[in-house]
């Protein structure tokens, strides 16, 4: 017998780390596609300009604090997610921090922070939300992974945090398709944000002068911008990638290397 599973009439769809940048156009973009959303990040305050995106497009959305990365906050989290909107069976783990700095200048805090904000947070919403998609027997997790997964100078705890999502991510691809779950990671290259212009103020360079030396590096001769890691992020959220699971999908515009 092939088993069939079914997608609830309403999706309810999480989206952490989503009151700006490509949390905030994931968001945006899972409303367009008719689900309703929970916008999780520190500051409920800082999620107002998302949340008033989603109800633009006649979908419901309510913003909800948390520290990811500390698990009695998860768990009341979604458990608030669950009474406000319902449950959730849509899961993009997008929440992310950096700390660079090269190995030998590297302290123990921004190791741990690091990997407890991008690769903890994982596990934990992905346990929390479980029961939930189990009980539906349908869900969408995808988790958001880096091109930094595969090595970057100044980013060992990125990297090796990114690279665990995307061995967490193919586990639960495993552990999870009884039940009518697909597990997918999305790994972004260069992406026009407030991060990574962050990073050229770290660098004490103009960030127009980092974007251009950023886009020699891609074959498509341009940034990402947050619509397109939106767009894959829907790709693995829809009902009709139900046979799609375990899956890296690297939107990096073809990096030269």
């Amino acid at each position: 017998m092939i088993n069939s599973f079914t997608p609830p009439d309403r999706r309810i769809a999480i989206v952490t780390g989503a009151a700006r940048g490509i949390g905030a156009a994931i968001a945006g973009r899972l409303a367009e596609d008719g689900h309703d959303l929970a916008i999780v990040d520190l500051d409920a305050d800082a999620c107002a300009d998302t949340v008033a995106t989603v109800e633009a497009t006649g979908r419901r959305a309510i913003a909800v604090a948390a520290d990811v990365a500390d698990e009695a906050a998860v768990i009341a989290a979604v458990d608030e997610i669950a009474t406000r909107l319902g449950p959730p069976t849509v899961l993009v783990n997008n929440a992310g921090i950096l700390r660079d700095r090269t190995l030998g200048k590297m302290t123990l805090d921004d190791w741990q922070s690091v990997i407890d904000v991008n690769l903890r947070s994982v596990f934990l919403l992905c346990r929390a939300v479980l029961p939930h998609m189990r009980a539906a027997r349908w869900g969408r997790i995808v988790n958001l992974s880096s091109i930094a997964a595969l090595g970057a100078l100044g980013e060992a705890n990125y990297a090796a945090a990114k690279a665990g999502v995307q061995g967490l991510t193919k586990t639960l691809a495993i552990e999870l398709g009884r039940y009518g779950i697909t597990a997918n990671a999305v790994a972004p290259g260069f992406v026009v944000t407030d991060m990574t212009r962050a990073v050229a103020e770290r660098m004490g360079m103009p960030f127009d002068d980092m974007v251009a030396e950023m886009a020699k590096t891609i074959h498509v001769g341009r940034p990402g911008q947050p619509d397109d890691v939106a767009h894959a992020v829907s790709f693995f959220a829809d009902p009709r990638s139900s046979f799609v699971t375990g899956q890296v999908l690297y939107v990096a515009g073809a990096p030269k290397v």
